[in-house]
């Protein structure tokens, strides 16, 4: 119960545009290891491949709420897939956009409902034994709109994909280290 209504807390406050982002300059791979990190017990039970380019640029975005859309994301493509399943996590840089795509191998999304799977206490028709509330796209969708970014989500043939793009920017340039 405490952790639905601090769900619905934080989602009232993203709309309302209430929550300061803490952005900073950052790697999108730290998150990336912290919320596998987070999420080990859940997706040991599933073949996770990661695909992030080695030359990621530093991004401007809030840590703790990037953390918590990829959390989001890998729960519930463990949630909606096969033990044993595969679930990728894939990131490229695309113009002036990193394109963040999360997907399993899972029956995807209700095809007459992806619009709608962004709303809140939006759950698919196949998903009644699945335990949730039908809250996490929808706080994804805030954080990623509060960071200027875009959030879709599609199948593909094998499963369900969550696709997110957050703007590149123009990190601070780095001073050198001077030399004694």
């Amino acid at each position: 119960m405490h952790h639905l209504l601090s769900n619905l807390l934080e989602m009232a406050r993203l709309q309302a545009g209430n929550i300061p982002l803490n952005k900073e300059w950052q790697a999108f791979e730290e998150i990336v290891g912290s919320s596998t990190r987070l999420l080990a017990g859940l997706l040991a039970s599933r073949k996770l491949e990661i695909d992030l380019p080695k030359d990621l640029p530093l991004l401007h975005f809030d840590a703790v709420l990037l953390e918590r859309v990829l959390c989001n994301l890998l729960e519930n493509a463990a949630k909606y897939s096969p033990e044993g399943s595969r679930i990728q996590l894939v990131a490229r840089t695309r113009d002036s956009f990193l394109e963040v795509a999360v997907g399993n191998d899972g029956a995807g999304f209700p095809v007459d409902r992806l619009d709608q799977v962004f709303e809140l206490f939006a759950r698919g028709e196949q998903e009644p034994a699945v335990a949730g509330t039908g809250l996490g796209l929808a706080i994804c969708k805030a954080i990623i709109i509060a960071h200027a970014g875009t959030i879709v989500a599609e199948n593909r043939p094998g499963g369900a994909w969550v696709r997110f793009t957050l703007p590149l920017g123009t990190p601070p340039a780095m001073e050198e280290e001077a030399t004694r």
